[in-house]
């Protein structure tokens, strides 16, 4: 049996449109209307026609959430089943549910407080930088207060994050091929975070978890475990640290996964594994069709598997 991960894209993979597909699902609508009774607010109205709303942190985080646990939900629904679990920041919040570390709505909710909290920071900002010395990067990063690296996607794709001020004095002494200011309120994944963290921390400490059933890599210590002591501490850290992409696809390599399965909006993971593990098996499940297309190709798997068992006996 192929070793497969599951992982899950953060802010910045929404688009309009995305999720409505589910509709025709029974169990879907239900997980909306449940959304809608905890949001106060209709996710697939937010996702079908708001394009503005849908581009803000507290919008943004909760849709996809939902739409992506839906998703994934129709996966194990049909027996597809992940052997590790990962995600991009917000997309970790999924990872965690597909491993039953809490359920939809303890989800959802923390989903919905992170959401509020971030979209509420006005201080600092984030800058992608594509093509750049790494080393020069590492070295005006140490030398440079306010600015921190907060997504370390691969090696020729990164995020910074900090003050305008500390942003701009680094861009001048980082060259990059493309320097590109993010659509965000505030500097996430750096230190100027603590304020926000600090309450959520306090509200993720109310909440109980539960042991993993398939391991967990995490943004802030991308090595594997399913313990639920170990994920809470580090997602606690989460809002002040930078997401260890890069890392966590090399995890994966190093966990023996051969075949990874990018579920939600887009293909940004796919992209980002592929340049640093090229021999890892890469699939998009970002619709309703897509997750019945792989879903009809394992069970034709199971089948000539099972001919070949009764034709060997």
């Amino acid at each position: 049996m192929t070793k497969t991960a599951w992982v899950f894209p953060g802010q910045g993979s929404q688009k309009v449109g995305m999720g409505i597909d589910l509709l025709d699902l029974p169990s879907a609508k239900a997980k909306f209307d449940q959304a809608h009774q905890i949001l106060g607010w209709s996710v697939t109205e937010i996702c079908q026609k708001e394009e503005a709303k849908l581009s803000q942190t507290i919008y943004t985080q909760p849709c996809l959430y939902v739409v992506e646990s839906i998703l994934a939900d129709e996966m194990l629904a049909n027996s597809c089943q992940p052997n590790l679990v990962a995600g991009h920041s917000l997309g970790e919040y999924v990872a965690l549910y597909v491993a039953g570390v809490f359920d939809f709505e303890t989800g959802l909710k923390l989903v919905k407080k992170r959401a509020e909290l971030m979209n509420n920071v006005t201080d600092g900002e984030m800058t992608a930088l594509i093509g750049f010395d790494g080393k020069k990067l590492e070295e005006e990063l140490e030398q440079t207060p306010d600015v921190v690296l907060a997504n370390d996607n691969d090696s020729g794709q990164v995020v910074i994050s900090g003050t305008p001020e500390a942003i701009k004095i680094l861009l001048e002494k980082v060259k990059a091929k493309r320097a590109i200011k993010l659509n965000v309120s505030g500097a996430f994944h750096s230190p100027l975070m603590e304020s926000p963290s600090r309450e959520f921390q306090e509200i993720l400490e109310s909440v109980e978890f539960a042991d993993a059933k398939v391991p967990v890599i995490s943004n802030f210590e991308p090595t594997a475990t399913t313990d639920a002591g170990i994920i809470k501490k580090r997602l606690e850290q989460q809002m002040t640290n930078g997401v260890r992409w890069r890392e966590t696809s090399l995890e994966m390599e190093k966990e023996g996964v051969k075949k990874v399965i990018e579920i939600g909006p887009g293909k940004v993971l796919s992209g980002l594994i592929k340049r640093v593990c090229s021999s890892l098996k890469l699939v998009n499940v970002s619709s309703l069709q897509q997750c019945l297309a792989i879903l009809n190709k394992e069970e034709g798997k199971e089948k000539k598997e099972e001919k070949k068992l009764i034709i060997n006996n």
